[in-house]
């Protein structure tokens, strides 16, 4: 059979586990295919785990296959808690009900959604009217606890504790897949890789529900070469929105990532042609640096705009050559207030550039953290009026990030 979708995702390294390697080629390959992805709106943004989801949405739907991206107005009343080593907030409808009108604006950044080339539904519509002793006369009935305790994502939770609220969980999702599959004749499910016991329930539950084969296949979870999971900064999640992480911050992350995982991310989150990647795979050292570049622009470009990328690597460029000083570089603002009687940790804490003063003192003892091109040397360092220059205080952490902060 000629190379399909399923080739390119495999080639990519994004599959993790597929439910039926052979029957899921086949079947990309000879029809047009609707599949889903569910995101849960726990946020108002997605973040860059679920970038690389909606990259697999766009390699699938450019491959002519319709996306369903479900978002969880349901579920994200209960909350899943697969990876999870504590129980999520419970929100409340509203918060719901925006944070999946946000997300439907981010999935259209990569996903086309106009003449049901793709549809978002809301398993609201489906869950919160359910009538709780049918539900469990129905689907719950299909279900054996025995086998949902072997399931990863409980497994991991039972030592801290497992809420029955959140027990459920499975049941909803499983519940998802069989309704998308009666309503929108959907034959695939798609997730990340901690998501394979509820992919599995779905596939049970609409098998002996409807007597019908449908399928599952997993994606590579975007992990360091050390096995942590990627877009964690200082200041929390790698936002998609820009009012949560600036496109220069956002640029600077991928700049900055570590020389083992510049390749992986080229092949996972971009769509930089296989033969360039292969050949940036031979790249050593300083070379290395270019590859990081071409990264941080593709995935800025991908989520900002080609504009906001170009702005991004060129405020880079211009902090480097100009000793750490660029009209766009990060910028952070604070009164006399905030500065007084104030250490140089207290400050960079407080305007998020270090996670906490433990991390500012391993940077200062490391040589780390030059403040107007002069070295820390003393953690315990006040801020006085005189740091602050014509072009306010220019602070270098490590040997690339540079951030100005000038005084209200």
């Amino acid at each position: 059979m000629e190379r399909n979708v399923f080739d390119i995702l495999k080639e990519r390294g994004l599959i993790a586990q597929t439910t039926h390697d052979e029957e899921i080629r086949e079947l990309l390959g000879k029809e047009k295919v609707t599949f889903y992805i569910g995101f849960d709106p726990t946020a108002d943004s997605l973040h860059v785990g679920h970038f690389l989801q909606m990259i697999v949405m766009k390699h699938m739907q450019d491959a002519g296959h319709r996306p369903i991206a479900l978002v969880g107005g349901g579920t994200g009343m209960i909350g899943d808690p697969s990876g999870r080593t504590d129980m999520r907030q419970m929100m409340t409808r509203e918060t719901i009900d925006h944070n999946c009108e946000c997300f439907k604006k981010q999935l259209g950044m990569l996903i086309d959604f106009s003449d049901d080339k793709a549809i978002m539904v809301n398993n609201a519509d489906w869950l919160l009217d359910l009538n709780y002793i049918e539900f469990l006369r129905d689907v719950g009935s299909c279900f054996s606890v025995n086998q949902m305790l072997k399931a990863e994502c409980f497994k991991t939770r039972l030592e801290k504790g497992l809420s029955f609220l959140e027990f459920n969980y499975m049941l909803m999702q499983s519940y998802d897949f069989l309704m998308l599959s009666r309503k929108y004749n959907c034959k695939l499910e798609l997730g990340g890789d901690d998501q394979w016991s509820n992919i599995l329930g779905g596939l049970e539950l609409n098998r002996r529900k409807d007597q019908r084969q449908v399928y599952g296949m997993t994606f590579t979870l975007l992990t360091t070469s050390e096995g942590k999971k990627m877009g964690k900064t200082a200041k929390g999640a790698l936002w998609l929105d820009p009012e949560k992480c600036k496109p220069y911050d956002f640029y600077q992350y991928w700049v900055n990532v570590q020389d083992d995982d510049v390749i992986n991310c080229l092949k996972l989150i971009t769509f930089v042609p296989m033969e360039e990647i292969k050949e940036m795979e031979k790249w050593q050292g300083q070379e290395l640096n270019a590859a990081k570049k071409r990264l941080a622009f593709e995935v800025t470009k991908l989520v900002h705009g080609e504009e906001e990328a170009i702005k991004a690597r060129d405020a880079a460029e211009a902090v480097f050559s100009n000793g750490g000083v660029s009209a766009d570089m990060p910028t952070s603002e604070v009164s006399d207030d905030d500065i007084k009687d104030k250490t140089i940790l207290d400050l960079l804490v407080m305007i998020k550039l270090i996670p906490s003063k433990g991390e500012g003192r391993r940077l200062v003892q490391q040589n780390g953290l030059t403040v107007n091109d002069v070295k820390v040397t003393d953690p315990n360092m006040l801020v006085t009026d005189d740091l602050f220059r014509e072009d306010g205080m220019i602070v270098k952490k490590g040997k690339k990030v540079f951030h100005r902060i000038i005084k209200k």
